[in-house]
């Protein structure tokens, strides 16, 4: 194999695939990233057997090859070379990848592509075109939601329901539901439901920052696995990646029916605007951080007092204005929860659905039916 790119392409790619790399492997070669040449261009791609990234690269081939490297040593040796061209040659003899750029030269120990895991590739009949600024944004409005806690796996990954031409995505983790749907511009043949890790569309969001093509999505025959793939070279990333896949295992088993965690009634709606309690929430979080982050609520005409007391630091009570409508209440939630989804939504209000102190709380955008969080309540004490 040799092969010439630029120094920021070679960067660049590297950057989007190093997170898939594994970091504790009983196979070395997933410490690796492959680096192939395909159809006159450099492939990049690293995985842990659950999460795989390729990229393409612009480059010269002046011989086919492919051979793997291992990620962290690679990243960093480029990430010190100057910004110029890297000329790189697999040398079979000794096994090693002689990389020349300006006046630096470096011999890489390879293992043999060979042993890299193969991965799925996109069945061009089976293809879901998802619009890209609207999925990036369907992607932070629920995958904060998702369990981190592994007791419960299906709960680490991400509900996506395909119905007719509509896209559902869904998370909970037992305290907190994120629901948001969105259309997608084409109907699917059939109703397709599967479970992502959370992970996985993390790692889409941040590779798919700059794309502006549709993504289109694929699922395994099996059902075992999804393939994302962007067409890259656009923005940021014009002439420097030409494509981006991303392959993750799904969950298997049954996402619990949200529908029946979301309340269908309530005695008090509050308007408030976003901005004003998403700053209301930060400054208790000061003093409620220390007390297993529990923020009071009160709620009375025109007006939602939120306080947090610490038995070590003090206290603070920020008072907002709002619209009521229903009885007054005092309830608790978890701060933390709250700055999580006031900080993605983006419309100028939001409306407090409550019912009971011991029930669940109800989050929607006004104006907005696509989005509902449903935060579930802390209990206090009685004053």
């Amino acid at each position: 194999m040799r092969v010439s790119c630029l120094q920021e392409n070679l960067a660049k790619g590297l950057s989007i695939v190093s997170r898939a790399v594994a970091t504790r492997s009983t196979l070395p070669v997933l410490s690796n990233v492959l680096l192939s040449t395909d159809q006159g261009l450099l492939k990049l791609a690293a995985t842990d057997l659950e999460l795989a990234i390729s990229c393409w690269i612009g480059a010269k081939v002046e011989e086919d090859g492919a051979t793997t490297v291992p990620a962290r040593l690679l990243t960093d040796l480029v990430n010190s070379l100057p910004p110029e061209r890297i000329d790189m040659e697999l040398v079979v003899r000794t096994q090693a990848l002689h990389l020349v750029c300006a006046r630096n030269e470096a011999d890489l120990k390879v293992v043999d592509a060979s042993e890299f895991p193969l991965l799925p590739t996109a069945d061009d009949e089976h293809q879901i075109a998802l619009p890209p600024e609207i999925l990036r944004q369907m992607i932070s409005q629920v995958v904060f939601a998702a369990a981190t806690d592994e007791s419960r796996p299906i709960l680490t990954g991400v509900l996506a329901d395909f119905s007719g031409d509509t896209l559902t995505l869904a998370a909970a983790d037992g305290f907190r539901l994120s629901v948001r749907s969105a259309p997608l511009g084409q109907a699917v043949t059939e109703p397709i439901s599967v479970v992502i890790p959370a992970r996985a569309l993390s790692e889409l969001n941040r590779v798919s920052s700059e794309e502006e093509e549709p993504i289109t999505m694929t699922i395994t025959p099996s059902r075992s696995q999804v393939l994302f793939h962007l067409q890259g070279n656009a923005g940021a990333l014009q002439g420097k990646i030409f494509g981006i896949d991303l392959v993750s295992q799904l969950i298997e088993g049954r996402f619990p029916d949200y529908n029946l965690i979301i309340p269908k009634t309530r005695a008090t709606r509050t308007v408030l605007n976003t901005a004003e309690f998403l700053k209301a929430c930060r400054m208790a979080n000061i003093f409620a951080r220390s007390e297993a982050n529990i923020v009071r609520l009160s709620v009375a005409p025109g007006c939602m007092t939120l306080s947090a007391t610490s038995a070590e630091m003090g206290d603070s009570i920020s008072e907002i204005d709002a619209q009521v409508d229903g009885e007054p209440i005092t309830i608790a939630f978890n701060v933390k929860y709250l700055i999580d989804v006031l900080s993605v939504v983006d419309s100028a209000q939001i409306a407090l659905e409550t019912t009971t102190a011991s029930s669940p709380g109800v989050i929607r955008p006004v104006g907005d039916d696509s989005f509902i969080h449903v935060i579930m309540p802390m209990h206090i004490r009685s004053d």
